[in-house]
């Protein structure tokens, strides 16, 4: 017989008290940066459809339903509660929150109580454990549909909410769990349809977002009975059949059964009190079943609730689910220029779908859990990875979800859709290359299919050139958007057109850096090897751009000696850290990138397209003819590299600066080589050495070994310049390659050593899903919500 058990809930998960109080939590670097502090929990929703966050402390408080924007803050008529009643003894009542309403509103309300309970987060499942408090045992699970290698149900935008609840007691227990939403319908789209993009006080780009918060006119709530199905449906009037960004539905709903008895509340006042459904519920745990679809007047806000109530006998268990859902379908980047959603391919694309989410959700939720279950449980269970390696694996997906993520329906060109996460919210661009050097490496592995688009995407981009000019951040001086052949940075930003308009960032001209070309013809081999070495029509894609690049790239080598030379300025993703001449981080990547781009040219040879389209008249004696030069620029530099950098422990950063300083991701180009399988760019003793003083210096003797590896520093640990950014910085994403690196070179104890100071980092100090690229000696963080932390990925890969 089926017995219903409380969840058990993952030993590998992260946890923290509900309500948790951060004593010290980490704080932003840069006044102009985001720090919307500790309260963070994982997020809900599909890829690219939008998600909500519920934090720690019970709140709905971060909404990234607008693509590729960002706003934090809780709305607190959005709240589960429960109302308990034990037979002989008096209710108790709680909205689940540990946070009261700044403005007064919901006055009449309980709120729960600080630490009585656990938060567990193993993305992308979480829990609330509440303790302490009731008499019986409450616990909420709460789960999107992601799994890997699930390109439909990943796109889903829904949140599963499974409520445990047993009664350990020898009486029956009454218990009504209430959910109410605010009709936010509208509200999240830019009021600035054209916004003026500035130069932030570090340089960076920035454009202003001003979501339509209360903008609420319209908005109307439905009480839908469907079968078995109960739900609130909140929705807005429209002028137009086709929806706007915006535009859409939400719901709240549940199923219900003879044992259960339902109640609602489809037009009450969140600005107010709450006494209109709270005196009710806290008296006996119902609602007054009133229905009213009045649309809301011009500065009206309406909220809707509905209440499941039942009894639980003792010993007994009951689980009641609640699913979340939501739709809107548009994504608009500049004004008129609009993308319908991933998950539309499946539900629609008017804005009226979103019951069929939710009837979808109310079937399948049971499925969902368990493919999730069984995606994870193989990594859970493998003895050889720490617990806490687990833990950072999953978690550090919230990105996927959360990044300003977008995932547009499909196409013929582009049979997945189109697919980006931004570099993070303060540097608001897609899939910046330098980046995802490192940080592509969990899409890589559990969704390979949008990893190649994105690659196709750069490809795409290599060609073309953009002669706008523009101001460089940096150092206030002209250059143009993108010039032809150059690699872009990023594929774009939300304000314009992704994938179309690349190259956003001006804090830097990218155009001059020499590392991203090398970054791409790296990805798109290592893309190919790793997914299978049987989609050589993907090399065919990308063949032209990977040619055509390296000649750009090759462009600055002035002295023609086979390698190109940094200039002096900032040229490499350490954008404020000049190298001039060879330098060791840019060499060895290009050495590396000649090598791949010759194994791809002779795949080609061995292997005609399968689409024939992809085979350019004289392909074989072109490809002929690239390999030959290729391996030309390769002697040469392999002739210069190891005898101009090597100083006898280490490589020195470059050829002309004279510093001493250890760069800790100075042979980034070698771990790619044995990654690909690929000849070296120096030989092992080398590597060995290198890696052993990159681990005393950057490491053991930089604040003795407890914040990370730096990115550079001298030999005895100590500052090149007291006041350097870049280099005295632990980059979180930097740290888990170079781990990587370091495991496949025998040094597995001490890389995980390194992994878990950073993991550490970032979960003890108030950073969970929101983790930064860099963490400073002195607390701080820069740039949070970072995409090339998903590179813990990487350490994965080389344990496997």
């Amino acid at each position: 017989m089926f017995k219903i058990e409380l969840p058990t809930i993952p030993r590998q998960s992260w946890q923290c008290e509900i309500g948790k109080k951060w004593d010290n939590p980490y704080t932003v670097r840069y006044e102009s940066n985001l720090d919307d502090g500790p309260n963070h929990g994982m997020p809900l929703g599909g890829f690219g459809a939008g998600c909500v966050g519920r934090a720690p402390s019970g709140d709905f408080n971060l909404w990234h339903i607008d693509g590729g924007n960002h706003t934090f803050q809780s709305i607190p008529a959005c709240q589960f509660a429960v109302f308990e009643h034990s037979e002989g003894e008096d209710a108790q009542v709680y909205a689940l929150s540990t946070n009261a309403p700044e403005d007064g509103s919901l006055s009449s309300w309980s709120w729960y109580p600080q630490g009585k309970g656990t938060y567990s987060a193993l993305y992308p499942r979480s829990w609330f454990s509440y303790e302490g408090v009731f008499k019986s045992q409450l616990v909420c699970e709460q789960f999107s549909p992601v799994w890997a290698g699930n390109y439909q149900e990943s796109s889903y935008p829904v949140g599963v909410f499974e409520w445990s609840i047993h009664n350990p007691t020898d009486k029956p227990i009454t218990i009504s769990i209430m959910v109410s939403w605010q009709n936010t319908v509208g509200w999240f789209t830019n009021a600035i349809k054209s916004p003026t993009v500035k130069v932030r006080d570090d340089g960076s780009p920035e454009y202003d977002y001003q979501p339509c918060l209360g903008n609420s006119t319209g908005n109307l709530n439905q009480w839908i009975q469907d079968g078995f199905r109960v739900g609130c449906l909140f929705d807005r009037i429209r002028l137009e059949d086709e929806p706007m960004e915006g535009e859409g539905q939400w719901a709240i709903a549940t199923t219900t059964n003879p044992s259960l008895e339902v109640f609602y509340h489809t037009r009450w006042n969140p600005k107010g009190d709450g006494s209109e459904i709270w005196d009710r519920f806290a008296m006996n745990g119902s609602l007054p079943d009133f229905q009213d679809e009045t649309p809301a007047e011009p500065g009206e806000q309406i909220a809707g609730a509905m209440a499941i109530r039942f009894t639980i006998r003792p010993g007994k268990t009951k689980k009641i689910p609640f699913i979340l859902g939501w739709d809107f379908p548009v994504t608009e980047f500049a004004q008129g220029v609009n993308y319908f959603r991933r998950y539309t391919d499946f539900f629609g694309r008017n804005g009226r779908n979103v019951w069929s989410m939710i009837r979808t959700g109310l079937k399948h939720h049971d499925m969902w859990q368990n493919k999730i279950k069984m995606w994870q449980e193989p990594i859970l269970s493998r003895s050889n990875l720490p617990d806490w390696l687990k833990m950072a694996l999953f978690n550090e997906l919230y990105l996927l979800t959360q990044g300003g993520t977008l995932w547009t329906a499909a196409t013929e060109d582009d049979p997945v859709g189109q697919f980006g996460v931004l570099e993070c919210i303060d540097y608001r661009w897609y899939e910046s290359l330098d980046v995802r050097l490192y940080g592509s490496f969990g899409l890589l592995q559990l969704f390979p299919r949008l990893e190649k688009s994105i690659m196709e995407a750069f490809a795409r981009a290599i060609p073309t050139a953009d002669d706008t000019p523009r101001i460089i951040g940096y150092n206030g001086a002209s250059a143009i958007r993108k010039a032809k052949g150059a690699t872009p940075h990023d594929l774009g930003a939300p304000n314009e057109h992704p994938w179309q308009k690349s190259n956003y960032t001006s804090y830097q001209d990218c155009n001059l850096w020499k590392d991203l070309g090398s970054d791409f013809v790296l990805l798109v081999y290592r893309d190919y090897l790793y997914t299978g070495k049987n989609d050589q029509d993907f090399l065919w894609e990308c063949w032209d751009s990977v040619v055509e690049t390296l000649h750009y790239v090759k462009g600055f080598d002035l002295d023609n000696d086979g390698i190109p030379e940094n200039s002096g300025a900032p040229d490499q993703t350490f954008d404020d850290w000049r190298l001039q001449g060879i330098s060791a981080y840019c060499g060895g990547l290009w050495i590396c990138a000649l090598e791949s781009a010759i194994a791809i040219g002779n795949i080609l040879l061995d292997n005609p397209p399968v689409n024939p389209a992809l085979e350019k008249e004289n392909a074989r004696e072109n490809i002929e003819g690239a390999i030959v030069l290729f391996r030309q620029w390769l002697h040469q530099s392999r002739a210069i590299y190891h005898d101009t950098l090597w100083n006898g422990e280490y490589y020195n950063l470059d050829s002309k600066s004279g510093s001493d300083v250890v760069m800790a991701d100075q042979l980034c180009g070698q771990y790619y080589a044995q990654l690909l399988k690929l000849p070296d760019v120096v030989e092992k003793e080398y590597v060995t050495a290198t890696l052993q003083k990159i681990y005393d210096a950057c490491y053991l003797k930089f604040h003795n070994g407890t914040l990370g590896i730096a990115n550079g520093v001298k030999p005895d640990g100590s500052p090149e310049k007291e006041n350097d950014t870049h280099p005295l910085e632990i980059w979180t994403g930097i740290n888990y390659g170079i781990v990587a690196f370091m495991i496949l070179n025998g040094m597995k104890e001490e890389g995980l050593q390194v992994a878990e100071t950073v993991v550490n980092q970032v979960y003890s100090n108030g950073l969970q899903f929101r983790t930064p690229e860099a963490i400073t000696a002195v607390n701080t963080f820069r740039a949070s919500h970072y995409l090339r932390a998903m590179a813990i990925w990487a350490i994965y890969q080389a344990l496997s």
